[in-house]
């Protein structure tokens, strides 16, 4: 014969593996929305480029420079169009 402590420790287990089986039962959470895509323009607000810069470029075009190559090449254009004197 079961005493009424011995029961209400039974129903107090009992309910605790309920409660955790419920409670592990979560909803997924919605999808967020779908990111629309940005006109470049949009992305970032391009600075004005400068005449030195321009014509940097314009000669790396011609000279066929690209990828880190380019980078120097621009970095070292630009830094004598600085030093020249206008």
């Amino acid at each position: 014969m079961m005493t009424i402590s011995s029961r209400a420790a039974v129903a107090a287990i009992a309910s605790l593996f309920l409660i955790s089986s419920v409670s592990a039962q979560t909803t997924t959470p919605a999808a967020p929305a779908p990111a629309t895509k940005m006109a470049p323009a949009e992305k970032k607000a391009e600075k004005p480029r400068s005449a030195a810069s321009l014509e940097c470029s314009k000669e790396a075009d011609t000279k066929g420079v690209h990828g880190k190559e380019r980078k120097k090449f621009m970095s070292d254009c630009k830094k004598s169009a600085a030093d020249k004197p206008k």
